[in-house]
């Protein structure tokens, strides 16, 4: 079991390492998670295995009781990321909807017997800090019993959807804790009109009260404020030689794995396009999606990946 309640530095020094920020709401660091001097610098490589008409941008356009209704591209877009991953000879983490497990369990069991790791991204695609506290716990604790049914591995990860751990969810981690999940990665440092906590750490950090590592998205530091660098649609909004460097810069500057995610339907062209999405969510939705499969492949084969368990814990 991961332990963070050891050597702990007082919450305002680890805000002064952090920018200065005086306030991190539910956010009580512990120690600060550590690379094991003889650990080789691998990065942490993970896939959200959401379908494109769940994302959050288009939930006022297809409400969950449509979903059901929807071409479900998911099972076409996982088989071929395994292919990639298998090409490039990478194992990876799948933050998996329980949505997906009930109706496809077969593709969990396929990502588990390629030997990468199955984590949770809750049932349905709910934003944490629109849940009540027993609302979560109902769907962290479904989700992970289907993953788990369908898999036939332990899901200790969990992704909050839409990186939805803020100031409103104080007691997101000890539920985690309650149903035996050991790490989270839903955090992002950064300013953004959809999700964000920009004095949170940077770092890997140990939650104070219950020892559950936090794994924030990627980051770099410009200009006196955080800017994206863990993938997603920045992956495809910026030209590739910066995304490449940043990956490079993390890892020379920190000294620390850095932490990349995309979607599967990011590498599907292809895919109905949604009637009525406003001009920002088409964009930010459809840009460059032809572009993030070749991408991708420059990406594996510049740097060293793994599973996210066995790049940051001790459990894997």
């Amino acid at each position: 079991m991961l332990d963070g309640r050891t050597a702990s530095p007082s919450v305002s020094a680890v805000a002064r390492a952090h920018g200065g920020a005086r306030e991190y709401g539910p956010f009580e660091p512990g120690r600060m998670w550590e690379r094991r001097s003889d650990a080789p610098l691998r990065n942490a490589l993970t896939c959200d295995v959401e379908d494109y008409f769940q994302v959050s941008a288009f939930e006022p356009l297809v409400p969950k009781a449509r979903w059901s209704e929807m071409e479900c591209r998911i099972p076409r877009n996982i088989d071929r990321v395994l292919q990639l991953f298998d090409d490039a000879g990478v194992k990876g983490t799948f933050f998996t909807l329980g949505w997906v497990a009930e109706r496809y369990p077969s593709l969990v069991r396929r990502i588990a017997a390629a030997g990468h790791e199955v984590a949770s991204h809750g049932m349905r695609h709910e934003r944490v800090f629109a849940l009540r506290p027993e609302e979560f716990r109902d769907d962290a604790a479904r989700a992970q019993a289907l993953l788990e049914d369908a898999g036939g591995v332990a899901v200790r990860g969990y992704r909050a959807p839409s990186w939805s751990f803020d100031a409103r969810t104080p007691w997101a981690y000890s539920i985690l804790q309650e149903i035996g999940y050991e790490y989270s990665s839903s955090l992002y440092p950064v300013a953004h009109d959809h999700y964000g906590v920009p004095h949170a750490p940077t770092t890997p950090f140990y939650e104070r009260s219950t020892g559950i590592l936090e794994i924030p998205a990627s980051t770099i530091r410009f200009a006196g404020k955080n800017w994206p660098a863990a993938g997603g649609g920045f992956f495809r909004l910026l030209p590739l030689k910066v995304s490449l460097w940043m990956v490079k810069r993390i890892q020379d500057a920190q000294a620390t794995p850095m932490m990349f995610y995309f979607h599967p339907w990011e590498i599907d062209p292809n895919q109905p396009r949604m009637p009525g999405a406003g001009a920002k969510a088409k964009f930010r939705h459809y840009l460059n999606l032809e572009k993030m499969e070749p991408r991708l492949k420059v990406l594996l084969a510049r740097f060293q990946w793994d599973r996210m368990d066995r790049v940051f814990t001790t459990t894997a």
